[in-house]
């Protein structure tokens, strides 16, 4: 017998219906499918590197094959909006996936570094596209009340579980094709979640658009942050196991290192974002920058006369202030926006930091085939560099946001992208308030 004493879900004057609060069940399914696939992906971080120094390539040969990853994710950047416009969310999320264990399975059944590039290229599409989809998902399915909870929990359990994927090759023979393989299986199993959800899924989108004129216009801050530490986050993630390998370090220190520095992470990004709150943001931005500098010069001239645990640390400072760039950055923007352009924001914002992600390590890459496995180090000390000074500059041509105008903080990671919210209809009059060009 059919139940006919359940509301409709509400309806909006522009046709979009309203979502129904969701069960948490359902939001931590999501969750765990992201984590799993995070899982898989902190794994092969830590293989490739380990992998191709075993037979004998140049550290460069890791790094061209990060900067086609990153390739890959600003493809995927672009590419995902009208991906799910054509076949909606749900289709769209076991598609990526799918590619996700192709990438896998290339790296299982070859050593090929020209295929592999091919493959982690594919790889940074799907892992970029799935990141978005699953946060407009979770955007869309989340009530006001507790929405900030379940995204900072989606961030932290994302990030927690690439450093626990790195870990895992401690227990991976790594002249086997395991490592792949596990990341196959870690996938499979994301899969399930998500193909035995209940979640309503959101309505593809009508309309995107980037205006780096009109963001600039907002917040010239905002923008530069995100075209800067896009391509240090890569750099502080993707070379230090490169690093690490080159100098010497076994496999099992090598996954302890990729695993503790995201505690080092969360440990510097959550007391500064907290702090943002309560002062200009710029100047927080400024702390993050001279911390990078600090701690990518130390790494930079110590090398491996240190021990494990002092670059750990080294390493997790750094990282933790490259996360504070991200997040601060993002929260300074958007604390000088309208709520009408917030779509058109956070799409521009993720151009930038997929631009930043491609371009910075291919650089990196380039310049380590003259300078060493460090090189990375010292591109990260440039960036950090001049955007400290460009934030010092826009403070004195600009007053600062007053702290009680300023959104609550929120913790973000800058290894995964901060999409805009693919869910939300766009009628003609949100269409004739975008961001002034």
């Amino acid at each position: 017998m059919t139940d006919t004493s359940a509301k409709p879900a509400p309806v909006a004057a522009n046709g979009y219906v309203l979502p129904r609060t969701a069960p948490p069940i359902a939001v931590s399914g999501l969750i765990l499918s992201m984590a799993l696939i995070a899982v898989g992906g902190g794994l092969i971080f830590a293989y490739i590197p380990i992998r191709l120094g075993s037979l004998g390539f140049s550290p460069s040969s890791a790094g061209w094959i990060l900067t086609s990853m990153a390739a890959g994710g600003f493809v995927g950047c672009l590419g995902t909006g009208p991906m799910v416009k054509r076949v909606g969310h749900a289709r769209a999320y076991m598609t990526l996936a799918a590619i996700l264990i192709l990438s896998h399975l290339t790296l299982a059944l070859t050593v090929d570094p020209m295929l592999w590039m091919g493959a982690r290229a594919g790889y940074g599409l799907a892992a970029t596209g799935l990141f978005i989809i699953s946060q407009s998902w979770l955007n869309d399915a989340c009530p006001n009340e507790w929405r900030g909870r379940v995204m900072a929990i989606f961030y932290m359990a994302y990030v927690l579980c690439i450093g626990l994927g790195g870990f895992l090759i401690t227990f991976v023979d790594i002249e086997s094709g395991v490592a792949p393989q596990l990341a196959i299986f870690f996938v499979t199993l994301a899969i399930l979640p998500v193909g035995l959800t209940n979640l309503k899924a959101p309505l593809p989108p009508e309309y995107v658009t980037v205006s780096f004129r009109g963001v600039w216009r907002i917040s010239p801050v905002g923008l530069a942050g995100l075209l800067a530490v896009g391509g240090l986050s890569m750099l502080v993630q993707g070379f230090a196991p490169i690093y690490a390998n080159a100098i010497g370090y076994s496999k099992d220190e090598i996954g302890l290192m990729l695993f503790l520095m995201q505690f080092g992470m969360i440990a510097v990004q959550m007391p500064l974002g907290a702090l943002s709150d309560r002062m200009d943001r710029r100047k927080v931005l400024i702390m993050a920058c001279v911390l990078v500098l600090i701690f990518a010069g130390i790494t930079s001239q110590v090398g491996g006369e240190i021990g494990l645990w002092v670059m750990i640390a080294l390493f997790g400072v750094w990282a933790g202030a490259t996360e504070t760039i991200y997040a601060v950055a993002n929260a300074h923007a958007n604390d000088r926006a309208e709520p009408q352009y917030y779509v058109a924001l956070s799409m521009t914002m993720l151009f930038a930091w997929s631009l930043s992600g491609f371009v910075l390590p291919g650089a990196a890459s380039f310049l380590t085939d003259i300078y060493g496995a460090q090189a990375f180090m010292y591109v990260a000390m440039v960036i950090a560099l001049v955007y400290g000074l460009f934030v010092a500059y826009r403070m004195t041509r600009r007053e600062g946001v007053p702290v009680e105008a300023q959104e609550a903080y929120e913790p973000r990671a800058a290894q995964a992208a901060y999409a805009p919210e693919l869910y939300a209809p766009v009628t003609e009059e949100d269409v004739d308030q975008e961001i002034p060009r």
